[in-house]
C-alpha cells in the first residue's frame, strides 16, 4: 500500500503570500490546510521577507509536506513590484530548500492548464476548478490560496512525467 503523497503549493508574493496543502493518494487529491501569510505595508521590506521566511518555515513544520510546488513570476508592468514578488519567491524556495523538500516551479499558464484546461482561465474559474477537485465545500475565499491550491494540484497531476523527462 503505498503512503499518500503531500504538496504544499505556493502563490508566492510580500503583502500576501498563498499557500495550500494538497494530498494526493492514486488519483484521489484531498485538501489538508491552505491560507494567506500576510505582511504588514508598515515593515520594511526586509522584515517583511523575513516574516514571510518564518510563516513559511511554520507551514513546513506543521504539515511536513512531502514535496513543494511554486508558481513562477508572471512579469507585470511594474518592474518594482515584480523585483520584490520575485525576492519574496526566493525566500519562498530557500525556506523549502533548507528543509530539503523537493521544489518544483510552474508557469501561470501552466497551472491554468492543469486546473482547469484553459491558459487564459480567470481567477473565478480557478476557484470553482479548485472547490470542485479538492471536493470542497467552498471555494478558498482569497484568491491567492486558491491559486496556491491549484499550484498544488499542477504539480499532482504533472509529477510523473516531470520525473521522467529529469532522467
Amino acid at each position: 500500500m503505498s503512503k499518500a503523497l503531500s504538496v504544499l503549493g505556493i502563490d508566492p508574493g510580500y503583502g500576501r503570500c498563498g499557500w495550500g496543502l494538497v494530498e494526493v493518494e492514486h488519483n484521489r487529491l484531498q485538501s489538508r490546510g491552505y491560507g494567506v501569510i500576510e505582511t504588514s505595508s508598515r515593515e520594511s521590506f526586509p522584515r517583511r521577507l523575513f516574516l514571510l521566511h518564518e510563516q513559511i518555515r511554520k507551514i513546513i513544520r506543521q504539515y511536513a509536506p512531502d514535496e513543494s510546488a511554486v508558481e513562477e513570476l508572471f512579469f507585470s508592468r511594474n518592474v518594482k513590484t515584480a523585483i520584490d514578488v520575485g525576492q519574496a519567491r526566493g525566500v519562498v524556495i530557500l525556506t523549502c530548500e533548507q528543509a530539503e523538500i523537493e521544489i518544483a516551479e510552474y508557469k501561470p499558464v501552466e497551472v491554468k492548464m492543469a486546473v482547469t484546461g484553459y491558459g487564459a482561465a480567470s481567477k473565478t474559474q480557478i476557484q470553482s476548478m479548485v472547490k470542485m477537485l479538492l471536493g470542497l465545500k467552498k471555494a478558498p475565499r482569497l484568491d491567492d490560496a486558491a491559486d496556491a491550491l491549484a499550484v498544488a494540484i499542477c504539480h499532482a497531476h504533472s509529477r510523473t512525467q516531470r520525473k521522467l523527462a529529469l532522467q
